[in-house]
C-alpha cells in the first residue's frame, strides 16, 4: 500500500502520565483502520513523558476524514487531557523501513 501523506509528532506528557498516555496511543482506533498504515509510538530515552508518534496514510483526504468521524474525535477528547502543552508536527511521509516490536 502506497502512503502519500504521514507525520510525525511530539508530545509531553503531563508530569507522571507519559506511560498513560502511550498506553492510550497504542491503542488508538487508527490501528485498525485501512488507510492508516503507518503507526508508530516510541519515547524518549531520558524523558519518559515526552512521546513520539509516526504516521502513515495512504491520502491526505483519507486522514482528515478519519479524524473528523466521532470515533477520532472521542479519542482526541480522552488524549488531550494526558498532553502538556502544544505537540509538535513536522511533514513526513514514511517510505520504507523495519519494526519488529512486542
Amino acid at each position: 500500500m502506497t502512503v502519500t501523506h504521514g507525520f510525525h509528532a511530539t508530545m509531553t506528557a503531563r508530569p507522571g502520565q507519559g506511560d498513560a498516555l502511550v498506553e492510550l496511543l497504542l491503542d488508538a482506533p487508527v490501528m485498525s483502520h485501512q488507510d492508516c498504515v503507518v503507526f508508530l509510538v516510541g519515547r524518549s530515552a531520558s524523558d519518559r513523558d515526552v512521546v513520539h508518534v509516526t504516521e502513515g496514510w495512504t491520502s491526505e483526504e483519507a486522514h482528515g476524514r478519519f479524524f473528523a468521524s466521532e470515533v477520532a474525535k472521542a479519542y482526541v477528547a480522552r488524549l488531550a487531557p494526558l498532553v502538556a502543552g502544544e505537540s509538535r508536527y513536522v511533514d513526513e511521509v514514511p517510505v520504507g523501513g523495519k519494526a519488529a516490536l512486542d
